[in-house]
């Protein structure tokens, strides 16, 4: 008799104000997708547990049977808390942000690890300044044209008008909304804020509770800043001494070192060494280097110069998107950042060895799919970020 696998997934997303439902629709959508190419058969299904937000899936690969349910782990609030819209707030994001990277020195070292996703992170700075730029010339031309107190008024108004125009297109350039997610990371010094620290503990003791469930895995997932929170919550469930081998990590598209590189990211460097030499869990982590928003193939533990003889943890994958994407699917992304940042959620039309879908909702788990093999090459383990300890 084929016995049916069951998995529990706990999702945790990055920066992201956007209501979760839209995960739901993605595994939905891509999922179906993957499925075609790769042959096997996958559907949405009811949940047998109706806490939280999230979905299951019925799959039938390689001849097995296997049941998942996903929970999304909701800190999607405190990102909308976190948000100001408003032009003069986020240009005061914009220079604390600045000097927090710039005057710590972290910028520079975070140039010599990865020059895309600093690059990246400069975008808003750019994008804001030249905005504010294209304001005040505008603003001045408005007043000499008009001249005296009225010239005043008119150049204060078209700077005004400039700068708001520009703030309602931002859904299309996103400037305001990175600026923000950068911002968040600045304003503590790489420290979790006092309202993330107790989600956080919130998360630890829901994986805590389903580890209670009888699941054959229960399997944990940050993407982006999430993956950050994940390496937390699970650190801090190893100092329970709560984690079991059923319990595995997976990390995907992390931005680790925008955190680590700041003074006061101590906790977070502390979870990293912890998950770092343990092999109770078994982590993955999966970037790409065609991903310019994150760190890609840079080890989230060896950069920062944790424990460097006795690491054992995260195994570093490459989705390889060279490979894994067919060059039209490859243009079609070229200038889609957040695109190409969220395809470790999505189908790849010539999959390889990372396939979202199998590993969330196949028979295998993690350490079976993973546990034999090495590192992809051009793993980053350069202790980059250790001169500021």
């Amino acid at each position: 008799m084929n016995r049916i696998f069951r998995r529990r997934i706990l999702y945790i997303p990055g920066y992201d104000p956007i209501p979760p439902r839209r995960y739901r629709e993605l595994f939905r959508r891509e999922g179906a997708d993957q499925a075609r190419i790769s042959g096997y058969a996958l559907t949405q299904a009811a949940r047998s547990d109706g806490t939280g937000f999230g979905w299951a899936a019925d799959s039938r690969m390689g001849g097995r049977d296997t049941h998942a349910e996903f929970e999304v782990l909701i800190w999607d609030d405190i990102v909308q808390g976190s948000m100001s819209r408003s032009i003069p707030a986020t240009y005061l994001h914009l220079l604390r942000t600045a000097w927090a990277y710039v005057g710590s020195g972290a910028l520079f070292r975070l140039m010599r690890l990865r020059r895309g996703p600093v690059i990246a992170a400069l975008y808003p700075i750019a994008v804001l300044l030249a905005q504010l730029a294209m304001a005040l010339v505008l603003a001045a031309i408005a007043g000499r044209a008009i001249g005296g107190l009225a010239g005043l008024v008119a150049a204060a108004a078209v700077a005004w008008g400039v700068l708001e125009m520009w703030r309602r297109l931002d859904g299309r350039i996103f400037a305001y909304y990175l600026m923000q997610d950068y911002a968040f990371t600045a304003q503590t010094g790489g420290a979790y804020p006092a309202v993330l620290e107790t989600r956080i503990a919130g998360f630890t003791d829901r994986i805590a509770q389903v580890l209670n469930d009888g699941w054959d895995e229960v399997l944990v997932i940050g993407h982006s800043s999430g993956a950050c929170i994940a390496v937390s919550a699970l650190a801090d469930l190893l100092r329970r001494r709560g984690a079991t081998d059923r319990l595995a990590l997976m990390t995907l598209g992390h931005v680790v070192p925008m955190l680590t590189a700041l003074p006061r990211a101590d906790r977070l460097r502390a979870d990293l060494a912890l998950m770092g030499g343990q092999d109770v869990v078994f982590w993955l982590d999966v970037t790409a280097p065609g991903d310019a928003c994150c760190f890609g193939l840079c080890d989230p533990v060896a950069v920062n110069g944790l424990i460097p003889d006795a690491q054992r943890a995260p195994l570093i994958l490459s989705a390889a998107f060279t490979n894994t994407l067919s060059p039209e699917r490859r243009a079609a992304m070229r200038w889609r950042w957040f695109r190409r940042h969220f395809q470790y959620l999505c189908a790849f039309d010539r999959p390889g060895d990372y396939d979202y879908f199998a590993i969330t909702a196949g028979p295998l788990t993690l350490r079976q799919r993973f546990g034999s093999r090495a590192h992809s090459p051009g793993r980053i383990a350069r202790p980059v970020l250790a001169m500021q300890r």
